[in-house]
């Protein structure tokens, strides 16, 4: 374990690896079990972390999701064969224990913002934007200078949306997504689900947008760890380092190491 992981979390991990009955967890992934990368696209798959994270949900006798604001069909590639409990972006799109899936509509309104919203970010170089179906995304990561413009162009166009559409920060990035969910919803979801039902949360995030998820299992007696920048404010008690560390993490928990 690192030396910079706070004792709390530390404890967890090690009753994880002894019996996980007690727990549920839940994974964000960009930044908390894959590291980011210049693109969204370019994130890369360590080859053993879709299999480990199978066996993880089989120790955890089925209560393990991923929640993350990736669209459901596109996380689903990243850890083909196997297709976990997940909730997609930030909660609008969810597949349950039981594989049944509820997917976001897409209006042509919102076809047609997104394609505005494209044909204007063309004037901005360096500046990506991700379709996710149900919601979109512009990420600066690689033009940082055009963040407040951006900031400005966004809230504009969430306007334009309605409200059923919400405007999410999140690290270089923002993001106009369907209103009526969040990552706290999805984690309430999946506590009602036979599998997690009476067992405490465990959540992983490492962004803005993983803060409702923790407000959710904190007030449900679990524990939140915010991964990464260990000086960033957050609402999660605990801290992990990075990426590279969750995923030791699970692969340790799943060998039974000890």
């Amino acid at each position: 374990m690192s030396s910079v992981l706070d004792g709390v979390t530390r404890d967890i991990l090690r009753e994880l690896k002894d019996d996980p009955t007690h727990w549920a967890v839940f994974l964000d992934i960009d930044g908390t079990l894959l590291e980011l990368a210049l693109t969204p696209d370019a994130i890369i798959v360590p080859p053993s972390l879709p299999d480990d994270l199978d066996r993880l949900r089989e120790r955890l006798q089925g209560a393990m999701a991923l929640v993350t604001g990736r669209a459901l069909a596109y996380a689903d590639q990243l850890f083909t064969p196997h297709r976990f409990p997940l909730a997609g972006l930030h909660g609008a799109e969810i597949r349950d224990c039981n594989g049944n899936t509820a997917l976001a509509s897409i209006t042509p309104e919102f076809e047609a913002l997104k394609q505005a919203i494209a044909r204007e970010a063309e004037s901005m170089p360096g500046v990506l934007i991700e379709d996710k179906g149900a919601a979109v995304a512009a990420h600066y990561r690689l033009a940082p200078d055009y963040q407040q413009v951006l900031a400005e162009r966004m809230q504009h166009y969430v306007r334009e949306a309605g409200p059923g559409w919400a405007l999410q920060l999140g690290k270089m990035v923002f993001e106009i997504r369907p209103a009526r969910s969040s990552k706290g919803d999805a984690v309430e979801f999946f506590m009602q689900q036979a599998a997690f039902a009476n067992r405490r949360p465990l959540a992983f995030g490492d962004d803005l947008t993983d803060e409702s998820m923790f407000s959710v299992v904190n007030a449900r007696g679990g524990h939140a760890v915010r991964v990464g920048n260990l000086a960033a404010p957050s609402c999660a008690a605990g801290r992990a380092p990075s990426p590279v560390f969750v995923r030791e993490a699970i692969a340790a928990i799943v060998a039974g190491n000890h």
